[in-house]
């Protein structure tokens, strides 16, 4: 009887461990779902219309999701997703209609990008050859693409997005950018601690979004993402400052510098670790005004969820990409 039990208990963690195994080993790494992914844009992709412009929409819709709880996160390789009135017809009384014929008479938009007779929004080839299909329609130019995303998604801050994600991808040749930098050089004497949430009087009462490092005047600072240049110049509250929009809707905010690094301008597109300008303390004031306080960097992130833009936390994310950057030059 013993020898029994002992028999079922290592044929059972025997059967644990080999479909532990499996799993893992039927998991997909980042690298690979990343190369599914290209190879969709690549293959819904024509002369007039761009991978990139597919990539950034469907990296628009996966950004979304991960920050929206009305809208459900699409399963598959892709993330774009279509409503029922725009799948399947405003009129149609089957929402989940996957026939192509009955999805035309009532003036769907659903496709069958795999040619296996249906329409089906669960298929990444259909919605991918549905997304193509409605880009296409509008012309080859970035203003007819602008003129798409206009008609499809209404909000002029969802175009700017999209547009900055299709530029970055453009200038990168990838999707495969989500390496970071700290925001001032290791070798510098530092200090910054969680100030997300603190009063701040000037201007009036408010609360303080995001991270002050402080640091000597002139200290470069560096771009923490890969992303474009959308904001430059003063600002009564952060002096010269400068906004950079990253692939994943956030907006990063650099404040108080004493100057900007020459070159560098709106419309740029940038990867982590390049100079974007240096430590000052300017700001509290018209322009022109500095010293009203110690020299340090102020960095925000905003967070664009496709309805509206909202501060959060940098502090977590600035402790990782210091840790990171420690360990890469240790491991040099």
């Amino acid at each position: 009887m013993l020898r029994l039990i002992t028999l079922i208990s290592s044929l059972s963690a025997f059967l644990f461990l080999y479909s532990s195994e499996v799993m893992a080993a039927e998991e997909p790494t980042r690298e690979q779902i990343l190369e599914m992914r290209m190879d969709y844009y690549i293959k819904y992709s024509s002369v007039t219309l761009p991978w990139y412009y597919l990539a950034a929409v469907d990296q628009y819709e996966r950004n979304i999701q991960q920050v929206r709880n009305d809208i459900p996160t699409r399963e598959g390789v892709v993330a774009i997703q279509f409503s029922d009135d725009y799948w399947t017809g405003i009129l149609n009384p089957e929402m989940n209609d996957i026939d192509i014929t009955s999805i035309v008479l009532f003036d769907g938009n659903g496709a069958d990008g795999n040619k296996d007779g249906y329409a089906d929004r669960n298929n990444d080839d259909d919605v991918m050859y549905a997304m193509s299909e409605y880009l296409s329609r509008y012309g080859p130019t970035e203003k007819d693409f602008k003129r798409a995303l206009k008609d499809y998604y209404h909000k002029d801050e969802t175009i700017r997005q999209i547009l900055t994600i299709a530029k970055i991808y453009k200038e990168f040749e990838t999707i495969n950018l989500d390496k970071n930098a700290f925001p001032l050089a290791l070798q510098h004497n530092y200090s910054y601690r969680s100030t997300w949430g603190d009063r701040r009087g000037w201007g009036g009462r408010r609360m303080h979004e995001g991270t002050d490092l402080f640091a000597s005047h002139g200290v470069p600072v560096k771009s923490t993402t890969y992303g474009m240049v959308e904001t430059m110049g003063w600002n009564d509250y952060g002096g010269w400052r400068i906004g950079i929009r990253d692939m994943h809707n956030n907006y990063h905010y650099y404040a108080h510098l004493a100057n900007y690094n020459k070159g560098i301008k709106e419309g740029d597109i940038l990867e982590p670790g390049t100079v974007i300008g240096f430590v000052g303390s300017t700001g509290y004031g018209k322009k022109w005004t500095s010293g009203k306080f110690p020299p340090h960097l102020h960095y925000g992130i905003y967070k664009y969820n496709g309805r509206i833009e909202w501060a959060y936390d940098p502090f977590p994310s600035l402790k990782r990409w210091e840790q990171e950057e420690r360990k890469a030059k240790k491991s040099k």
